[in-house]
Formats: structure tokens, C-alpha cells, sequence
């Protein structure tokens, strides 16, 4: 992922530096295992553990030469133990283990170290959420069907929403990085031709993991699609709410609208714009998480026992979506801590159709008060319908209907078009979501 989008403690975990680190803990771990079964010498594994290093430079020039990045990995640690005269230390390194055996289990080192950071900033955004869901928990607001005034909400019960969601989003993560969270050293096609089960278990053990139950000599890639597509989901709620933020800072709309510092600029034609260019960035980048979800899915059918059809586009979905997703859980969270919301203008908007967000209600309160509902609904509809073409006053209009008045006193009018009667139950939907 370019710098633009890569906020440091993420990017360093995909670091070529950091990868073969999590490659010599693997080994280490390995060797440690051996060792203590008495597979190889007690001596081997110390200097492995303590001794051994791996120089990028070294790595990608032997790899230039071989082709083959774990063998060149392999190599460049013997030589570092060489070099401190462990020759026959260095010929148990990578005992009885394959490529994968390490790839494998090393990434998901990286991944968990990963999913640390994803899952803190998880917890940050919901908090931001909730504080903003209970601040604006009474604030009425119109609720919009295809783009079209409907009946009235509130912009707390918005964000509430959006809350709810990130609970369903962290579950989700929290399951697929659990799913991730396994390591494999079976062998060549996962058969522990040359290690015991108990030899995984172990040092599955001493690196935080769990062992695959079975394997070829990879781990299923299920695994793996799951994860991404947990990471494509998650971005895919932070852009239906950047979405919504969109909306509501059009300017006949002008509810809401992002933070803009006073030397910020939106424009370089016209001065007066302030652009919701978070939100705009947020949806674009939501779009290259799904689409690495399409890639991840292609993954999980490989040829046999094993093929690298899935290796290249892991170097570069893992990195990207992990990283992009830590950065959109930061940038949404500053958008929605610091998002400038206006009451008086939602008040505004609400009643700028003279009560014609009230129909439903008009029509179960005359159905309650003995109007058939056939009848009610076609009186109603067509006071409505007048009243949007004509651009009369809904409300007013309904007053002067006799068929109507008889049936609805001037009380029950007034409560017919008073906004907090369709708003009485905020409170048991926060009660549902936040309990008490």
C-alpha cells in the first residue's frame, strides 16, 4: 500500500524486515520443539534462538539467484551461523520442515499482530458511536426512503444504527481472526512425514497459535477469504456511513457536513465549497477492499496438495486490506467525532413539506376513528398529492376537509401531527442495543 494510506505501526508489520523476523521465530520456535524432544541437538537450537539473523539484502540476493525466497531465507541464516563458526549448528536449521511449514505459520503471526491493531481501532470507533448516538438520541430528524421524505427519526437512532453494525462487524472480525490464528508444520503435503503431531501441537504452542486439525502442505485458504471478506464488509459499513455523510452536506440537504479548519480549502475555482472529501475517500477505498474479497475467494482453489497461485496476490491483499482498513477505522472515527451537526436545519427540513410526512399517521387515525381504510387512503393520498403539486400546506388543507373534521377534532389533529407521538419508543431501541 502506498505511504498516502499507511498509517506506521500497520505498515511496519509488512515490512520485508518484519516477515523474516516472524520467518526466524517460526524456525526458532521449531528448532526449541526438536530440541526438546530430542530430535536434534540441544546446541543447534540455542544458536538458532539466539544467534542466527537474516539480512534482507543477503535474502534478496540469493533469492535473485535461486528463485526461491524460503530457500534464500535458509541459506542467508545458515551463513550468518557460519559466520560465527556454527557450522554444524546451521544444518539443523529447517529440520524436517517444508516452505510452507514456515510462510504459513509466520503470516499468521503477521496477521494476529494485524488484527491486534484492526480490533483497538474497532473498539475506538464504536465508542465514538455510541457517545454520538446518545447525544443526538432526541434530535428529530427526517427519515428518507428512496432519497424522498418519509416519516420523522432521529439522527441518533442514525448513529445507533451505524453502531449496531460495527457490534455485527466486530464479531465478525473477531471470529475470522481467530480462524486465522493457526500455524501448520505437517510437511510437505500435510502429512508429518518427518514430525509428530505432538511437535506441532507445540510449537503451535510457544508461538500463540493453534495447529491446523489437517492440512496440505497449506493451510485452506477458506481461512483466509473469510478473513478479507471480514476486513471487505467492515469497510463496507464505514462507507455506507460515509455515504450518508455525503448526503447530508449536499446543500439543499445541509444536516450534517464534515469538520473544515479554517486553512482548509475545497476548491481551486470556488472558494465558498466545502467538499465531504473524507467521505469521498472513504468510499473509494471501501471499493479495493471488496475487491480484494474477490481475489481471496479465487484463492481457496488450489491444484492438489498445493500450488503458489495464491502466494503474489497475498503479498499483496494482506498487506493492502489490513492497512487500509486501520486507516479507514481512523479516519471515520475522526469524521464522526468531529462531524458538524445542525438541529435547527433538520427541524427545518422536517417540516418543510407542511406535514405531509404525516400521512400514514392521518390515515390509521382516521381508520382508527370509523373511515374505511380503502376510503381513508384515497382521501388522504389525494390531499397529499394536491399539496405536493400545488405547493399548499398539507396540514392546513386537511383542516378544511368536513369528511375529515368530523371524524378528528382539532386535539386529535394536533396529535396526528406531532412528531414526538412517532418518536415515543427511542428510548426502548437504545435500551435494545445499549441495554441500561
Amino acid at each position: 500500500m502506498i505511504e498516502r494510506y499507511t498509517r506506521p505501526a500497520m505498515g511496519n508489520i509488512w515490512t520485508e524486515e518484519s516477515k523474516y523476523r516472524c520467518w526466524l521465530q517460526v524456525e526458532s520456535a521449531a528448532s526449541t520443539v526438536l530440541a526438546e524432544g530430542g530430535v536434534i541437538p540441544a546446541a543447534a537450537a540455542e544458536a538458532i534462538a539466539t544467534k542466527a539473523s537474516a539480512s534482507v539484502a543477503r535474502i534478496q540476493e540469493i533469492e535473485a539467484e535461486v528463485k526461491h525466497d524460503v530457500i534464500a531465507f535458509t541459506t542467508a541464516v545458515a551463513e550468518s551461523l557460519k559466520a560465527q563458526g556454527l557450522d554444524a549448528e546451521s544444518r539443523w536449521l529447517h529440520y524436517g520442515l517444508t516452505s510452507n511449514d514456515i510462510v504459513d505459520t509466520a503470516q499468521a503471526l503477521q496477521v494476529k499482530e494485524a488484527s491486534a491493531i484492526i480490533r483497538a481501532g474497532l473498539v475506538a470507533f464504536m465508542a465514538v458511536l455510541k457517545r454520538r448516538a446518545v447525544e443526538f438520541k432526541h434530535t428529530p430528524t427526517i427519515g428518507r426512503t428512496h432519497g424522498i421524505h418519509a416519516e420523522p427519526t432521529t439522527f441518533g437512532l442514525k448513529l445507533l444504527n451505524w453502531y449496531a453494525e460495527m457490534e455485527r462487524n466486530l464479531a465478525r472480525f473477531d471470529a475470522a481472526a481467530e480462524d486465522m490464528r493457526v500455524g501448520k508444520l505437517s510437511g510437505a503435503v500435510g502429512t508429518f512425514g518427518h514430525l509428530k503431531p505432538e511437535h506441532e501441537e507445540r510449537i503451535c504452542a510457544r508461538l500463540g497459535l493453534k495447529p491446523a486439525p489437517v492440512a496440505t502442505q497449506v493451510i485452506q485458504r477458506d481461512r483466509h477469504a473469510a478473513y478479507i471478506s471480514a476486513l471487505a464488509i467492515l469497510g463496507s459499513t464505514l462507507d455506507k456511513i460515509a455515504v450518508e455523510v455525503r448526503h447530508l452536506q449536499r446543500t439543499e440537504v445541509r444536516e450534517a457536513q464534515e469538520y473544515f479548519s479554517e486553512k482548509q480549502k475545497g476548491s481551486s475555482a470556488m472558494p465558498h465549497k466545502k467538499n465531504p472529501i473524507t467521505s469521498e475517500q472513504i468510499s473509494g477505498l471501501a471499493r479495493v477492499l471488496r475487491g480484494n474479497a474477490q481475489a481471496a475467494f479465487e484463492d481457496i482453489a488450489l491444484w492438489h496438495e498445493r500450488d503458489i497461485s495464491h502466494s503474489s496476490v497475498e503479498r499483496v491483499i494482506f498487506p493492502d486490506s489490513t492497512i487500509l482498513v486501520d486507516y479507514l477505522l481512523a479516519k471515520t472515527t475522526d469524521l464522526i467525532d468531529r462531524l458538524l451537526v445542525y438541529p435547527e436545519r433538520m427541524k427545518k427540513n422536517l417540516e418543510s413539506t407542511g406535514g405531509l410526512i404525516f400521512s400514514g399517521q392521518l390515515l390509521l387515525d382516521l381508520a382508527e376513528a370509523g373511515m374505511m381504510r380503502e376510503d381513508a387512503y384515497r382521501l388522504v393520498q389525494s390531499h397529499a398529492m394536491r399539496s405536493w403539486k400545488e405547493d399548499l400546506i398539507f396540514r392546513d388543507e386537511v383542516a378544511k376537509d368536513a369528511s375529515i373534521t368530523a371524524l378528528l377534532s382539532q386535539e386529535k389533529l394536533d396529535r396526528t401531527f406531532d412528531y414526538m407521538r412517532q418518536l415515543g419508543n427511542v428510548d426502548a431501541i437504545f435500551k435494545r442495543v445499549l441495554g441500561e
